[in-house]
């Protein structure tokens, strides 16, 4: 049963942080503001990371 389960989780996981990271690189692009294209790229970090699976 987990056979079955565990690399369907696995995709939408994967696909939920891309969709996230492609938020917050839109978020980014848009706005005009350094400050806050400093703080979308700090957060950015971590789900790019964990996107291309490195901890």
């Amino acid at each position: 049963m987990n056979a079955i389960f565990t690399p369907i989780i696995t995709t939408l996981y994967y696909a939920l942080i891309a969709f996230i990271v492609v938020l917050i690189i839109y978020n980014m692009i848009k706005t005009r503001d350094w400050k806050k294209e400093i703080v979308y790229v700090i957060i950015l970090i971590p789900f790019l990371l964990r996107l291309f699976m490195l901890k």
